[in-house]
């Protein structure tokens, strides 16, 4: 109990169902990071696994391309499904360039992934805080620019399609990140899944920007994953598991999250859990289509 006590998320490891997942998803990952073709070329694996997982979380956001239109497409900025799209690539390069500074200053690498979501948006420095380390621009609710790279200010409004639960005010908003990132900070026993599943249920619940909320929870889920050393390399997109499994779903098990169940904490943990094996089929399909020279 006292473990639990000062690492809550080990608790949620111990759920039932959550070991079973925590299992299925670890020789789930083993398997793919076995593959012949991972010794040679898993670089081509990490980028397809990244265009792959942007355009499986760009659809979960109401942007729902074919993966060629995706590829072929060099200009994101015509239309909202458009930047929606630029947006959820951006994140997929700038996710593993932020692993060592989100264990120190989670709150800063949120800020930084809404920059980049908001490209043009944006208006700030390279890392996306101004010097009092807030958005870019500092102040109060403004324009968009002044909105980018900062948690949502009372009177401003969220633009956050598919989720459509109660909105907290700002000041439950800024208590309950700052608790993430104590946790994240302080590390834990819990299972990287589990961790993962946690910080983007939250940012889910918390929509802290004004915008692009969804693509960064699951930006987010990514950073966790790779940074725990479950997916070094990033090839187990779980944004194409989560698409694959549909919105209906995905809302759906969100909702157990937002309960605070016991049941519905295991049964979003598990639906991450099942879209990261998603995500290994998907990148497996690519190694064997590499392995033919189909690819």
């Amino acid at each position: 109990m006292s473990t639990h006590a000062s690492d809550p998320l080990a608790a949620l490891g111990s759920l039932p169902g959550v070991t079973d997942s925590v299992d299925s998803v670890r020789k789930a990952v083993d398997r793919v990071y076995g593959h012949r073709v991972m010794r040679r070329r898993s670089h081509e694996i990490t980028s397809e696994a990244a265009l792959r997982g942007a355009r499986g979380s760009a659809a979960l956001s109401g942007a729902d391309w074919a993966l060629e239109e995706v590829r072929r497409r060099t200009d994101f900025s015509g239309d909202a499904e458009a930047r929606t799209v630029g947006a959820a690539l951006r994140l997929g390069s700038e996710a593993g360039q932020l692993l060592s500074i989100w264990r120190q200053s989670p709150l800063r690498v949120l800020a930084r992934l809404h920059l980049v979501a908001a490209g043009d948006a944006g208006g700030s420095g390279a890392d996306g805080l101004d010097a009092d380390g807030g958005g870019p621009g500092g102040g109060g609710p403004g324009g968009v620019a002044d909105s980018v790279g900062r948690p949502r200010q009372a009177g401003e409004t969220v633009d956050e399609p598919l989720i459509e639960a109660p909105l907290p005010d700002p000041a439950e908003v800024a208590g309950r990140l700052d608790g993430l990132s104590e946790l994240i900070i302080a590390g834990g026993t819990a299972p990287a899944l589990v961790t993962a599943a946690v910080v983007h249920g939250e940012l889910l619940a918390l929509r802290p920007f004004t915008t692009y909320n969804g693509l960064i929870a699951r930006a987010a889920e990514r950073i966790v994953l790779i940074g725990s050393g479950l997916d070094p390399k990033s090839i187990c997109p779980a944004e194409v598991g989560h698409a694959e499994q549909g919105r209906a779903a995905y809302v759906a098990a969100f909702e157990g999250y937002l309960s605070g169940t016991p049941e519905g904490m295991a049964a979003w943990i598990a639906h991450c859990g099942r879209a990261v094996e998603l995500g290994v089929r998907e990148s497996t399909a690519v190694c064997e289509a590499l392995q033919r020279g189909a690819a």
